[in-house]
């Protein structure tokens, strides 16, 4: 794969950032593309190592050492038909995903690993850029129909999957656009809405129906649904939130992270009708928690004008190396520190909040936080210690919530009456993803919980390829160890 002595040629070069006094000053993406040649370069660093540990670093199995190998030689085309025969939206994974590929990767054992995501990404861009994306609608139709609920990465990859197999597909979409947490949960300076729109224009051409402002449930009947259709899959999220059960957490300034984002997003694409602006302007703003979407509210506020930012994360400072317990090629939980930490932000680690201050008319003035510490013992479950004497006052008008989520919304759940696991996603095996009632299955994070859009995409192809088997009795759509090519 690739030159055979590239690793030992070149260095791991990924693309540079906008300046950030330039990018804060608007929402729009701001990285620096890189010439032709340096991909290449890149490209030519995947080693012929025997086994590619990063076909099991990626949830999809994409097969990099052969899109690596293509771009070294510049053959674009096939590159991109290499990558899309595993992955339905590379655009989505090559902006968004953490690179579990990369932590994997066998060069990465002593020295950078290859900058896959960024090759995955300028494949597609290149592929959209030549026009080889087009529309691929099926040859035949079966006469059967799916109905898709939820049109994130899960659900737009079933609905592709499953129009592919001649299938009529419709997806059904709460929300007013098409996206999920694509659409309304990431800034658009990590990924501009247009990438979404381009995509769905070529999905809807292959045939699939979407409908938005179509909230299963509520304004669209259950009963009505299955009796309409032959198979239902569910690709709804985890998007029950998760708060702080403590004193003043219902001050005016409290808010969850995604009402911020979806907000903003909304703003962003023009919505300017709300009951409440959410704004970080001249504001100093705490982000509790220390995930990604933490990073997003940090970023956004930057963008806002915050006075301040700060960070608590109530789990230790990770290292920025690889944890003694966590060996390539396994994921490591290192210290990682995003393009929008750079742009200003304050962290603070092992701290835990205690009670939200307000005034009398109830707006949010600081909090209370203590220092922690983890406790771990063999066959235990790790104890959470407040350090004595360490309670400090600090001052803000504006707190995001950014604690992950705890499940599915339970409205589907109740009303298809599904049985859930002991996390409260809905119980279906990856052996069908098949749920308790007959023809109606689940994929995404409203099956196996908060994950990452790579995971979604890959359940929602493998829940495509069940569904394909219920409605047929057979199916020629691929799993994840499939290697057939599309056309391109």
């Amino acid at each position: 794969m690739g030159k055979p002595t590239g690793f030992l040629e070149f260095k791991r070069e990924v693309e540079q950032y906008d300046a950030v006094e330039n990018r804060v000053s608007n929402y729009k993406e701001f990285t620096i593309p890189m010439e032709e040649k340096a991909l290449k370069n890149q490209g030519a660093r995947c080693m012929d190592c025997g086994i590619p540990f990063c076909h099991s670093g990626c949830p999809l199995g994409n097969l990099i050492p052969d899109f690596n190998d293509n771009v070294y030689k510049g053959k674009w085309k096939e590159a991109a038909k290499i990558l899309h025969s595993t992955n339905n939206f590379p655009e989505f994974t090559g902006r968004l995903c953490p690179a579990p590929c990369e932590e994997a990767c066998v060069l990465g054992i002593n020295e950078d690993p290859v900058t896959i995501e960024n090759i995955e990404k300028n494949i597609v861009e290149t592929a959209f850029k030549e026009g080889w994306i087009v529309a691929q609608p099926p040859t035949s139709r079966t006469g059967k129909s799916v109905a898709v609920v939820g049109s994130g990465p899960s659900g737009l990859a079933a609905a592709q999957q499953l129009n592919r197999a001649g299938h009529l597909v419709t997806v059904f979409e709460r929300d007013a656009k098409v996206g999920g947490l694509l659409r309304f949960g990431i800034p658009d300076f990590k990924l501009e809405k247009t990438i979404i729109d381009r995509r769905i224009a070529v999905l809807e051409e292959e045939g699939i129906v979407f409908k938005t402002n179509a909230h299963v449930g509520k304004n669209i009947s259950i009963k009505a649904l299955k009796e309409e259709f032959d198979a239902i899959v569910l690709c709804g999220g985890a998007t029950q939130r998760r708060g702080i059960p403590i004193k003043g957490s219902d001050l005016k300034g409290v808010h969850q992270a995604m009402d911020f984002l979806k907000q903003n997003n909304q703003r962003v694409d023009g919505v300017s009708q709300f009951d409440e602006i959410l704004t970080a302007k001249d504001k100093n703003v705490i982000v509790i928690g220390g995930g990604d979407t933490g990073s997003d509210c940090i970023g956004t506020s930057n963008r806002h004008g915050a006075k301040s930012v700060t960070n608590f994360e109530i789990l230790s400072k990770p290292t920025t190396g690889r944890p003694a317990n966590q060996p390539w090629p396994y994921w490591p939980m290192r210290l990682r520190t995003s393009s929008s930490h750079k742009e200003g932000v304050e962290r603070f680690f092992s701290i835990s909040t205690k009670e939200f201050l307000g005034d009398k008319g109830g707006n949010l003035t600081g909090l209370i936080t203590t220092e922690v510490e983890w406790v771990f013992k063999n066959g235990e479950r790790p104890q959470l210690i407040e350090l004595p004497n360490t309670e400090k006052h600090w001052d803000c008008d504006l707190v995001l919530l950014a604690l992950g989520f705890t499940g599915p919304e339970t409205t589907l759940i109740d009303q298809f009456g599904l049985k859930t696991d002991f996390r409260t996603n809905i119980d279906a095996s990856t052996k069908n993803y098949m749920t308790n009632v007959p023809g109606i299955f689940a994929a995404g994070d409203i099956r196996r919980g908060q994950s990452l859009i790579v995971w979604a995409i890959s359940e929602g192809r493998q829940a495509a390829h069940h569904v394909d088997v219920y409605l047929m009795g057979k199916s020629n759509l691929p799993l994840k160890d499939n290697n057939d090519l599309p056309r391109i």
